[in-house]
């Protein structure tokens, strides 16, 4: 199944809490396809990144734990370019509300400065709730055959712990690319919460 941001252009669906992780998505199954546009309109849809490993992460341009991750995401895509490919999804209700007709400058200037070369805009939070993306960033990990192999959390910052000592997207990346599972498969997300009503 694939879901187009195009259906739910103009609609309004009543939004549920999502399960705690829906059961579309699980672990060592095939990853639920999606399409959406980015920046420049032009859609992507996952399915045509098969060959590559695929780093699906839910973003923010305001979010200062994305900015750290973002730092750790560039520096991975640089050394593992070709073998690797990350799309960045922008779904914070409060930022990509631009998306129906206002600029969308917030996530353009960051999508600039971070080196960010795929930034999404999942305007109707159609695939953060599909993925049941909780913060930014969240991330999934799917190989080359299009199976999810890791979710959860760039490495191990939490409100206690400032600075990262193990990085638990980065371990999952390399065990891939070394033809074997992750070791750890899932760690509970941290960072900002996403937004996914609208902010007055």
């Amino acid at each position: 199944m694939i879901l187009s941001w195009r259906l739910w252009q103009g609609h309004r669906a009543s939004r549920a809490v999502p399960l705690r992780y829906n059961l579309s998505v699980q672990i060592n199954e095939p990853a639920p396809d999606f399409e959406l546009p980015d920046l420049n309109g032009n859609l992507h849809r996952l399915r045509e990144y098969r060959g590559r490993i695929v780093i699906v992460n839910f973003w923010s341009c305001e979010c200062p734990h994305s900015e750290r991750a973002d730092h750790e995401l560039t520096a991975m895509l640089i050394q593992r370019a070709g073998d690797v490919v990350i799309l960045s999804i922008a779904s914070n209700r409060n930022e990509v509300g631009a998306w129906q007709g206002r600029a969308l400058t917030c996530i353009e200037e960051a999508a600039a400065t971070r080196r960010l070369p795929i930034v999404l805009i999942d305007a109707e939070q159609i695939v953060a709730d599909l993925y049941d993306a909780q913060t930014t960033p969240h991330v999934f990990v799917i190989d080359r055959s299009g199976i999810l192999r890791y979710r959860g959390a760039v490495d191990d910052v939490t409100f206690r712990q400032r600075k990262p000592i193990r990085f638990f997207l980065d371990e999952a990346v390399e065990a891939l690319l070394d033809g074997h599972l992750p070791a750890l498969a899932e760690t509970p997300a941290y960072g900002c919460a996403i937004v996914r009503e609208a902010v007055e």
